[in-house]
């Protein structure tokens, strides 16, 4: 069976996505996620509603979420899509109970963030046993963090020697495909 890649499954509700190859990020459509979340007989004009209820969510999607192109009733047709950063901060505008694990995850991860801004080395203690938690070795783990120093102090090189990002990124990927 082969998976089909245009579709992400959230409690048994298809959210249709697509791959932007030029910028490699995930749109999803906007609706189904509403649709996921709600259980919306309508979730366009649930969207358009709560657009309307807050002003300075409808002014984000407006501005942020472009319209792209999904199969939509067996056509291709262009619908409005979010990236990752565009859904949070839509679950964060529904008043929904299957939206609430979203938002106390939203708000853990937040709380973390913060506190890696002010104190770093939890960061790297976190990358450390996210990579424990996902099977990696002791071996695995400090080679990756041995490699990402070394990578740091090269492109921190580049930059000295007045080599662009852009060409950074280049050279990096001709040897690290």
């Amino acid at each position: 069976m082969e998976l089909d890649k245009s579709l992400a499954i959230f409690e048994s509700k298809k959210i249709r996505r697509c791959f932007d190859e030029e910028t490699e990020t995930w749109y999803f459509s906007v609706v189904d996620i509403v649709a996921a979340l709600t259980d919306s007989i309508n979730p366009t004009d649930y969207l358009k509603k709560i657009r309307k209820r807050d002003i300075e969510l409808g002014n984000y999607l407006g501005t942020n979420c472009p319209q792209v192109t999904m199969l939509t009733n067996g056509k291709n047709r262009k619908i409005l899509g979010g990236n990752v950063e565009h859904i949070l901060r839509i679950v964060q505008s529904i008043p929904s109970k299957k939206a609430e694990p979203f938002k106390k995850w939203l708000a853990k991860v937040g709380y973390e963030r913060i506190q890696e801004i002010q104190d770093p080395s939890q960061s790297i203690n976190r990358a450390r046993e996210n990579w424990k938690n996902y099977g990696r070795s002791e071996k695995w783990i400090q080679q990756r963090m041995m490699g990402q120093e070394t990578l740091n102090k090269l492109t921190d090189y580049w930059k000295e020697a007045g080599i662009n990002e852009r060409k950074r990124l280049c050279a990096f990927n001709k040897h690290y495909p």
